[in-house]
C-alpha cells in the first residue's frame, strides 16, 4: 500500500481510526475476503462517520482512484449477500 486513505480533519481520533478500518475492510475483501459481518459492521460505524450521501461518494470515489479497489462495489456485495457469508471480490 502506496497511498493515502481519504480523511476529513473535521474528523475525531476515533472517527478517522474507525474510517480507516473501513477502508482497510475493503482492502481485504478483494485481497483476502472478509466475513460480511465484519464488513459490515465497519461499514455501519462509517455511515455513523459520514451520513451524508454525497460525502460518502466523494470519499469512496477518491479511495478507488488511489486503490483501485471500489468500496461501492464491495458494499453492494456484502448487502446482496446472505448473513455468515465471506465477502471476496474479484
Amino acid at each position: 500500500m502506496d497511498y493515502q486513505y481519504p480523511l476529513s480533519a473535521d474528523w475525531s481520533t476515533e472517527e478517522i481510526i474507525d474510517a480507516v478500518q473501513f477502508f482497510e475492510n475493503v482492502e481485504k475483501a478483494y485481497e483476502q475476503g472478509i466475513s460480511r459481518e465484519d464488513f459490515m459492521n465497519s461499514y455501519r460505524r462509517f455511515k455513523e462517520i459520514v451520513p451524508g450521501k454525497a460525502e460518502e461518494k466523494n470519499l469512496c470515489d477518491e479511495f478507488e482512484e488511489v486503490s483501485g479497489y471500489s468500496s461501492y462495489r464491495t458494499v453492494k456485495k456484502a448487502k446482496d449477500s446472505e448473513d455468515g457469508n465471506r465477502i471476496k471480490m474479484p
